[in-house]
């Protein structure tokens, strides 16, 4: 066993046991190391973060394993012993991440390099600065002997930016090492107004991706002849049919929450008139299209998304192909089933010959939003409020997904926690220069604690 991390050798030279490293200085390392270590998916190799998680539990006399069917993809799972009052909580954050293109970046993606306040890295915003704010929490609570009124288990599961194989194994095989009463996971964010409060976002529920896979069937011959059943040109227009229809607008319990919510605040109060309008399948498609001229990531919260991605047709430019393939990335409402959505699609390209079908890859399960009126739903309310009286909590539904799904269709209650602050008008996650500047990543460290000794802590 290797250990790559600057940091970490600092800690064990320093003795853990008696080191008064700050928990936003140890969050701060901690991120470094862990972006140090190429957890690109694919292939993955997420052994090697869990083996530095687990060097720094024990450490610290934090008893943790690794679990999981391959080798090289192992999970990460330690556990806080508490006084057994309330079930546990269980603290989440995957340590995969997705493909850099180092040519594209102005820094190696696997350096951690600190520039002008900020850690430049794979990961430093999706998702490994929660794993090492969620860990600093963690060694925090053991280092200054903490008593706890539940247990916290710290899970860093493997695969999830490509096949969530971790954390189906997980729930499949070792169910009983994280089962909680609820879960804090990635998807929350914290955005900033022009002129009014932060706005904490809570994330409830998330879209599920859906692939679909379209094929157009034809008749082969030469280019030189143009033909209209041509598979290219029948693609050409179910795509464009499905790309330019107006899906369904349904709202649910955190999209009507979030949507009411939003609407109070100084820069949204155009929403007011059009919330009752939402509300009334006669005109919420009107009021989502009015919603998505000034605000199209709003709009997309009402409604199914569809995004063409991949095309694939012909083998020689001369020749019409036989077929034509494109993949769509759609991403539905958790409250449409996949059966609902192809019988729309179908009806909507209105061609028999084109065959419209799930594509094989992840699956992930539709779920009903965790609760608002959970304690822990409680406690983030309480610790954001603390900290930041102004500012609002809202519950969200993300447009990306994550693992929380799983847990949530298991029973459990997961919250994205809203720590970090959206730096720019669109999040860095999987972008070139990915990056998280050291004040916001610091401020959601101590966030985070302020959350877990709410819900978790011996008053």
């Amino acid at each position: 066993m290797r250990v790559f991390a600057v940091f970490l050798l600092f800690v064990l030279h320093a003795g853990a046991a008696t080191d008064n490293i700050p928990l936003p200085e140890r969050t701060r390392g901690y991120l470094i190391d862990l972006i140090k270590i190429d957890t690109t998916n694919p292939p993955g190799h997420e052994t090697k973060v869990a083996e530095y998680l687990k060097q720094v539990a024990d450490a610290y006399g934090i008893p943790s394993e690794l679990v999981g069917a391959d080798p090289k993809r192992l999970n990460f799972v330690a556990r806080l012993k508490g006084a057994g009052k309330s079930r546990p909580l269980l603290l989440m954050a995957h340590s995969d991440v997705v493909p850099a293109e180092k040519s594209q970046w102005t820094a190696n993606p696997f350096s951690g390099e600190i520039r002008n306040g900020f850690i430049y890295g794979r990961g430093a915003v999706d998702d490994k600065s929660l794993l090492a704010a969620e860990l600093a929490v963690m060694v925090e609570i053991k280092r200054r002997n903490i008593q706890l009124n539940r247990d916290i288990i710290l899970l860093s599961e493997a695969d999830e930016e490509a096949g969530s194989t971790g954390i189906e194994w997980l729930i499949r095989e070792a169910w009983h090492k994280i089962d909680a009463e609820f879960a804090l996971n990635e998807g929350g964010v914290a955005i900033e107004t022009k002129d009014g409060p932060r706005i904490f976002q809570v994330q409830t529920s998330e879209k599920i991706p859906t692939r679909i896979l379209l094929i157009a069937h034809g008749t082969a011959g030469h280019g030189s002849l143009p033909r209209a059943d041509n598979p290219v040109l029948r693609l050409a227009r179910a795509l464009v049919r499905l790309s330019d229809a107006d899906q369904p607008v349904r709202l649910n319990a955190t999209t009507r929450r979030y949507f009411r919510e939003l609407a109070k605040t100084e820069d949204n109060t155009w929403l007011q008139p059009l919330l009752p309008k939402l509300e009334m399948p006669a005109t919420a498609a009107v009021a989502a299209d009015q919603i998505r001229t000034r605000a199209p990531e709003l709009e997309a919260m009402l409604r199914t998304t569809v995004s063409p991605t991949m095309l694939r047709a012909g083998v020689k430019v001369n020749v019409i192909p036989n077929t034509a393939e494109a993949q769509l990335d759609v991403r539905r409402l958790p409250n449409e089933t996949r059966e609902e959505l192809l019988t729309r699609f179908r009806q909507i390209v209105n061609d028999s010959s084109v065959e419209i079908n799930s594509a094989l890859g992840q699956q992930l399960p539709a779920t009903e939003p965790s609760p608002m009126t959970s304690a822990l739903y409680r406690a983030i309310q309480s610790a954001i409020q603390r900290a930041h009286a102004e500012d609002l909590v809202i519950p969200y539904m993300s447009r990306g997904a994550t693992d929380g799904a799983f847990l949530r269709a298991r029973g459990m209650a997961v919250y994205g926690a809203p720590v970090f602050l959206r730096e720019g008008p669109d999040s860095l996650a999987h972008g070139n220069d990915e990056r998280i500047s050291i004040r916001n990543l610091e401020d959601g460290a101590e966030l985070l604690w302020q959350i877990v000794m709410e819900i978790a802590g011996v008053a």
